[in-house]
């Protein structure tokens, strides 16, 4: 399980935050003193900082800094300033993302999940077995009955977020984010769209109802 260092002053704020990770198969800590905050951050063994800007002691762009100095752990700034020389100066000081307050909670948990992905140092498989087919990382194709099948880019991006989590339900702003990686922005329909050409491309294989959809949810495959 992922560990996520909460650097946030207001109880609410870390009490809800705590809880939400804890649900979603995160550990937590959540420190309310913020004297020693850096050197509390670098030893506490941490995969990713959720770092607010506003906070006694030194302010969140501060810690930033001199975080970044010493580890490369990722850092998403959660922050109630959202200006754009704010999101820059986060940006420029080492973070890796960006979320202004208030924010729908899957959302932060997407990007969360995202970062962690983009920034870890474990190798990737080259192949995910799905049962009756497979997926070619490297080749960005499908693999079934002998035969191999192309897929696009966001194709490959969808059905390995899907099978990634198999038995689970990927939400729909989960999978937008999958498509954000290269800053282009994809709307919702945009990822309906993709979605349906995905099942399509799925049943002239010969695989039918590989994708189910979870309503009000997102999706998931079995």
């Amino acid at each position: 399980m992922k560990k996520i260092l909460i650097i946030e002053d207001d109880r609410k704020i870390r009490e809800e935050l705590s809880e939400f990770l804890s649900k979603n198969g995160y550990t937590y800590d959540a420190p309310c003193e913020f004297d020693n905050i850096i050197e509390y951050a670098l030893k506490s063994n941490s995969d990713l900082y959720l770092l607010d800007i506003n906070l006694p002691v030194f302010d969140g762009y501060y810690i930033c800094r001199e975080i970044r100095k010493k580890s490369d752990v990722p850092i998403i700034v959660v922050t109630s300033r959202d200006a754009e020389i704010d999101e820059l100066m986060a940006m420029n000081l080492g973070a890796d993302d960006f979320i202004a307050k208030p924010y729908n909670t899957q959302i932060l948990l997407a990007h969360i999940s995202s970062v962690i992905k983009r920034t870890s140092k474990i190798t990737v498989v080259d192949r995910i077995d799905c049962g009756d087919f497979s997926i070619n990382l490297s080749r960005s194709s499908i693999e079934c009955r002998g035969e191999e099948y192309e897929l696009t880019k966001n194709e490959l991006k969808i059905l390995t977020a899907l099978y990634e989590k198999r038995g689970a339900i990927v939400s729909r702003e989960e999978l937008m984010i999958e498509l954000w990686n290269d800053d282009m922005f994809i709307d919702d329909n945009t990822l309906t769209v993709n979605i349906n050409r995905l099942r399509k491309k799925l049943e002239d294989i010969g695989l039918k109802d590989v994708i189910e959809t979870k309503r009000g949810q997102g999706y998931m495959v079995r």
